[in-house]
């Protein structure tokens, strides 16, 4: 009996998170990749976590491993001499003392045990989290502001680093900006995007260059700023950690001022290897950005490496535009649309009724007979985008609305380009089309909403797992940003567009304050930001905005800098007795002229008391620290994530402080990242998972693909620690054959997450 395995691909499309989990059989089974839905309301219904994509693994694999500082050298040996079926494929001493090591799975296991070695994380694998948007910010009006040897602000001398696809250095627009840069795919020092001749073609890190530092036909936020462009991501958009770690590494060695990470993963935790990268290289004076990610608009959706507590996480805000929504004619509401990447853009006459149909999954089968001219209403899954769109195509149908099918909405792309409208919708908007199809409502018609600062609805949110930090920090425009592609220019959208608005301004910072530590022009970006309210006039939450989105000259104009620039009081028991919260932060005048601060409590509530400092005075450039205290008595607070704003008046400016405490555990995803797959040797497999928390009860049921009628569990375990998490189990225990599905669940204190996996045996 074979046994099909499952690998993780964190995905990230043209900034768009596209999250699919596959399972992969044998070669000769089931060689065509099936997206999966959740399972059937026969079973207990547990809320989904994001999916992945996968692809064919062996018992060959690459892990990363983090040594103990003094103990590099000894373990390179040991390993040399010890272990020759082990390659050594990189070596890393600035993000973090370890290596990249690849070799036979047994031998893997077997080397976790030497003494010295302090973590061992499977290698993971990343795809890829300006014209209106850079004015937008403040980006064009730097251009009248100066440093302090008499240039303008443009980016002039400040080298930014962007790790991603690669990007396309011929293009008019940025080849003035090009500083050469290192292809970590091919191994040599030749970046460009994937061509067409070497697989499939990529343009995601030519789109982000553009919005940080175009110059020419389009203006980038930065545009005399020098690029350095790291290649992690190959053919299709794929790559994997140990590229990303080593380029952080590299760009660690070559100095750079500005490192942008569009890219990330959907594991919510501090410790995954790339968020640590990230923050060795702030330690090492590197100002990190990173998208938050595309999994939003559900909280904890935030994923590493934007969840580096030290790094600028960035979240999607719209800028001015006029965004098409759908609505049914008989029926009252307005449904957001996102358009797909690849697909032609959505512009129907305003108000004009036209036929929707449903097709389900857009299936050759699915299909009724005729749809010329038609809307067509699909469900997410199954088979690709761009089938359901082609097949759309050749019935002449007029546009494809496409449904998720788990909570939410998405983003995504098509594999070709293709003269039809293609957008996404989320899973509720889409259950209530169809409701209205059923009825016989089949007219809907399209409108144009003005919006303009509103957070885009597939933004991840935060909080991060375990440590209970605020995460985005800002945002920024990240909805219909056109930039430049190779041979081109294309409008796309993701926090993959909003990080390079903040990498752009934040070269413009350095510019302007070339002194200042990666802190600091953190710090000056968050304390100036625009906090913003939704279409009902309500505050966004600090866990959806951050501070609010970025206000470039605002920034560079500041008086004063106060950081951290949120404040994480962490999580707290009912049971806990009445304690003090204390956070030190640093208050500094950047002006020339003396400065009067005062801090201003936060609204009373019931079993709470804030200390904060009592009004000083700083001459210039002058810096203090201090302490904001949070008294609090758990036992009379409410359950769940508190929230608000200290306010602190540096003479005529306003600076904002985002807090947060939590009182008793929240209900955040259990379980992430699985993975499944052979094990050391001939009749053994193993699995992994990622418990951000740990579990009291971790199972792994399996069920028939077609009744849904229970088998057997995989395996069930107690009291299972926080982090990632190895088990190995026999095959002659397994009595499946054939498709079936997963179901593998994580519970503690009384709540329960599950994550969904088809697999098949032979």
């Amino acid at each position: 009996m074979k046994f099909g395995k499952v690998l993780m691909v964190f995905c990230l499309v043209s900034g768009l998170y596209s999250t699919t989990l596959f399972t992969v059989a044998s070669a000769s089974k089931h060689s065509k990749l099936d997206e999966i839905h959740t399972l059937d309301t026969k079973y207990p219904k547990r809320p989904p976590l994001p999916v992945f994509d996968s692809q064919q693994g062996s018992d060959v694999q690459t892990v990363i491993l983090i040594v103990e500082e003094s103990e590099q050298e000894r373990i390179k040996q040991k390993i040399q001499s010890h272990y020759p079926t082990l390659h050594i494929k990189r070596t890393y001493t600035a993000v973090f003392k370890g290596f990249a090591i690849k070799g036979p799975l047994k031998d893997l296991e077997k080397l976790q045990q030497e003494d010295g070695i302090v973590e061992v994380s499977p290698v993971t694998s990343y795809t890829p989290t300006i014209d209106e948007s850079v004015p937008f910010i403040g980006g064009e009006q730097m251009r009248s502001f100066y440093d302090n040897k008499g240039n303008r602000l443009t980016g002039k001398g400040v080298k930014v680093g962007i790790i991603d696809t690669g990007i396309d250095y011929t293009h008019p627009d940025l080849r003035k900006n090009y500083g050469g840069g290192y292809d970590f795919v091919d191994e040599d020092e030749d970046p460009m995007e994937t061509k067409k001749s070497q697989g499939m073609p990529t343009l995601h890190g030519t789109h982000v260059a553009g919005i940080i530092a175009a110059n020419g036909h389009l203006k980038g936020v930065a545009p005399e700023a020098e690029i350095i462009a790291y290649r992690v991501l190959g053919p299709g958009g794929h790559g994997t950690s140990e590229h990303v770690i080593a380029a952080i590494e590299k760009a660690i060695h070559d100095k750079v001022d500005v490192l942008n990470l569009s890219l990330g993963n959907t594991i919510n935790g501090p410790d995954w290897p790339t968020s640590l990268a990230l923050d060795k290289a702030v330690e090492h004076g590197v100002v990190a950005v990173t998208s938050s990610g595309n999994s939003g608009p559900n909280l904890w959706t935030v994923g590493s490496p934007g969840t580096s507590t030290q790094a600028i996480s960035v979240g999607a805000s719209t800028p001015p535009l006029h965004i098409a929504h759908l609505s049914p004619v008989l029926a009252r509401g307005e449904i957001e649309m996102l358009p797909l990447q690849g697909a032609a853009p959505w512009k129907f006459p305003k108000n004009k009724a036209m036929e929707m149909v449903y097709v389900g999954l857009g299936e050759d089968e699915d299909w009724p007979e005729d749809v010329k001219g038609k809307i067509v209403l699909a469900e997410r899954g199954k088979i690709p985008f761009s089938e359901k769109a082609w097949n759309a195509k050749e019935k002449e149908a007029a546009a494809v609305v496409i449904y998720n099918n788990l909570a939410g909405n998405f983003t995504g792309s098509l594999e070709v380009e293709m003269d039809l409208p293609v957008v996404s919708i989320s899973r509720e908007d889409g259950l209530y089309l169809k409701k209205q199809l059923d009825r016989r409502f089949s007219l809907v018609r399209t409108t144009y909403i003005w919006h303009k600062d509103l957070i885009a609805s597939f933004s991840s949110r935060g909080p991060v797992t375990h440590n209970w930090e605020i995460k985005p920090d800002v945002v920024a425009p990240g909805v219909a940003i056109d930039s430049t592609i190779p041979n081109g220019y294309l409008a796309l959208q993701g926090t993959s567009m909003a990080a390079p608005h903040v990498a752009g301004a934040s070269a413009l910072l350095k510019q302007a304050h070339p002194d200042w530590a990666p802190n600091q022009i953190k710090a000056a970006l968050m304390n100036t930001t625009k906090p913003l309210v939704n279409e009902d006039g309500d505050s966004y939450s600090v866990l959806e905005q951050g501070t609010g989105r970025i206000q470039l000259e605002n920034a560079v104009k500041t008086n004063s800098l106060v950081y951290p620039g949120t404040l994480n009081f962490g999580m707290l028991e009912k049971k806990d007795p009445r304690t003090q919260k204390e956070i030190e932060v640093v208050v500094e005048n950047v002006s020339g002229k003396e400065v009067k601060y005062k801090f201003k409590t936060p609204k009373a509530n019931k079993g709470i008391q804030w200390k904060v400092p009592i009004s000083f005075t700083l001459s210039p450039n002058e810096k203090k620290k201090t302490t904001i205290t949070l008294d609090i008595n758990p036992k009379i607070q409410k359950p769940g994530m508190h929230e608000g704003n200290i306010t602190v008046e540096a003479d005529n400016q306003e600076l904002r402080l985002p807090f947060l405490y939590i009182i008793e555990e929240p209900d955040y995803p259990r379980i992430m990242g699985f993975q499944f797959g052979y094990g050391d040797r001939e009749g053994e497999y193993q699995y992994e998972v990622y418990l951000p928390e740990g579990a009291e009860e971790l199972g792994i049921a399996l069920y028939e693909a077609d009744s849904l009628h229970f088998i057997q569990y995989l395996d069930w375990e107690r009291d299972v620690p926080r982090g990632l998490f190895k088990k190995k189990i026999e095959a002659d225990k397994l009595k499946v054959k054939g498709l079936v599905k997963a179901v593998v669940f994580a519970k503690k204190l009384d709540k329960e997450d599950s994550v969904e996996a088809d697999l098949y045996f032979e």
